[in-house]
């Protein structure tokens, strides 16, 4: 008897999921339509939230960009890929969902530094561990 949280079946329905929370989010969006405002106003900065869940081999995490559009973020832990989906409301014929980008993350994940303000840089940090004889500095290797 087939589940439908089988390994093969997961993807598709993580994608499901995410796509059925952002529908929601743009009908919900769609059915509160703002007065106009009459005199230029500032926008508050809208504090970020958003969701996450994961079955083993693939993360989902949602969100909403500077603009308001609903962001899906797909991560396959097995593959090490990354997909990005954005969401946005309006009209019928304005509404959408694209696909922002992807790519396969494997060698992002083994670099050391990368745009890294930290204090100390990574390899700073592991000579002061083994300089130290923590074994810290030798788990990585």
């Amino acid at each position: 008897m087939s589940s439908w949280l089988e390994p093969k079946a997961a993807p598709a329905w993580i994608l499901s999921a995410g796509m059925a929370l952002v529908s929601l989010g743009l009908v919900a969006q769609s059915q509160t339509d703002p007065p106009a405002p009459t005199t230029p106003q500032f926008l508050p900065a809208q504090p970020g939230y958003g969701t996450a869940d994961s079955n083993g081999s693939m993360i989902a995490v949602t969100g909403v960009d500077v603009t308001g559009g609903s962001i899906l973020y797909l991560i396959d832990t097995q593959g090490r890929h990354l997909s990005v989906y954005a969401a946005q409301s309006g009209t019928a014929s304005t509404s959408n969902v694209k696909w922002v980008g992807a790519r396969n993350i494997d060698y992002d994940l083994q670099v050391d530094g990368f745009n890294d303000k930290s204090e100390l840089k990574y390899k700073e940090l592991a000579q002061r561990f083994a300089e130290s004889g923590s074994s810290a500095a030798s788990d990585k290797h």
